[in-house]
């Protein structure tokens, strides 16, 4: 069993690499991930094809679509589904590594971050010292969409919490709050998978959407229960959507703040990095986009 870092002091990188391929939930094709470790600080990618194409630092601006999950634009190159990956990165406390890719998805695996984090405990971790400062918000930071926000406030370590609120007596009104270690992480926000409805799938199909969505990679709800049970938690929707939240916010680091989402989307969770970011650099605050 791996023995993850107590907190998030420290950087930590990957011991040595390793690889997982899968289907992309929204493409259906097949794609290939190597993960390894980094001497600098953040998260570098580049590509399996194309070995001369120098890495980028993934960050909040190559943001391009946030439509059902959150797709980087990379130059002449997009990656999709990038948040499971970098939430299990970030939660087990792996604070540089190189993301090499095939494909233009990253794999959906089980529908949760679980498996990547079985994949960087293959591969171990090792400290590279002290961490780099994490963003600190000066002043509370809150975005809105309509009935959905997401909120930041300066605090002296990381606490996530989200609540989501739908019509479907399957999920209806759910709150998770933690204080994030990596402990914490793997054992109650990794293994939630992502999840969907029943009556959305042929609208969602017909949008070039979840073509590789099945009953082994996602919960399906009919509304009143569950296609495919039994959940890994009874509040495993929103303890998904904390996954989806740290993997968005993990574009700019680890903050330190009490960040709330509340019916929170890749939209609200990306612009949040990115203010965090803009705040950092003393640049204009983004709007969120859909």
């Amino acid at each position: 069993m791996t023995s993850w870092p107590s907190d998030y002091r420290q950087a930590w990188t990957l011991g040595s690499c390793v690889e997982r391929t899968g289907v992309g939930l929204h493409s259906g094709a097949v794609s290939r991930v190597r993960l390894g470790p980094s001497e600098r600080p953040g998260y570098w990618l580049g590509w399996l094809d194309d070995p001369q194409r120098p890495l980028q630092q993934l960050g909040p601006s190559q943001v391009s679509d946030t439509r059902l999950c959150t797709c980087l634009q990379l130059g002449d190159r997009r990656l999709a589904t990038v948040e499971h990956l970098l939430a299990a990165l970030a939660g087990t406390g792996v604070s540089q590594a190189e993301l090499l890719v095939d494909g233009e998805e990253i794999p959906l695996l089980d529908g949760s971050g679980l498996p990547w984090v079985e994949a960087i405990g293959e591969a171990g971790i090792c400290s590279r010292g002290e961490r780099l400062e994490p963003p600190l918000p000066a002043l509370p930071v809150t975005l809105q969409q309509g009935q959905s926000f997401v909120v930041a406030l300066p605090a002296d370590r990381l606490r996530l919490a989200a609540a989501i609120d739908f019509p479907q007596a399957a999920i209806g009104r759910q709150l998770f709050t933690l204080d994030l270690t990596p402990e914490s992480f793997v054992a109650e926000i990794a293994p939630a998978r992502t999840f969907g409805f029943q009556e959305q799938v042929e609208q969602l199909l017909a949008a070039g959407l979840i073509r590789g969505g099945a009953l082994d990679n996602a919960l399906v709800c009919d509304g009143d229960g569950w296609v495919n049970p039994p959940l890994r938690f009874a509040d495993e929707p929103v303890r998904h959507k904390l996954l989806d939240l740290l993997g968005d916010l993990a574009l700019v680091g680890l903050p330190r703040a009490h960040v709330f989402a509340y019916r929170g989307s890749h939209g609200l969770h990306t612009a949040m990095a990115a203010a965090l970011a803009a705040q950092a650099s003393r640049l204009p605050v983004p709007v969120p986009t859909h």
